[in-house]
């Protein structure tokens, strides 16, 4: 699964925390199949994993 990468540094310049979250090693084919969706825009911050698909300009801002 494709998710984009964010530094710490940047995450907490665009308030990152707000966004729903979980932990890398969690399954992020299993996070959208039961909950985000299949068409979840999803950023890695750090040791988290951000859903930001209510704000998709974070999305394409990361790398």
């Amino acid at each position: 699964m494709r998710t984009r990468r964010m530094t710490k540094e940047q995450g907490k310049r665009c308030n990152i925390s707000r966004f729903p979250n979980f932990h890398c090693t969690g399954s992020i084919k299993g996070m959208k199949r039961l909950f985000y969706g299949q068409q979840a825009l999803l950023v890695k911050c750090g040791a988290y994993i951000y859903n930001v698909s209510s704000e998709p300009n974070i999305y394409y801002q990361a790398k």
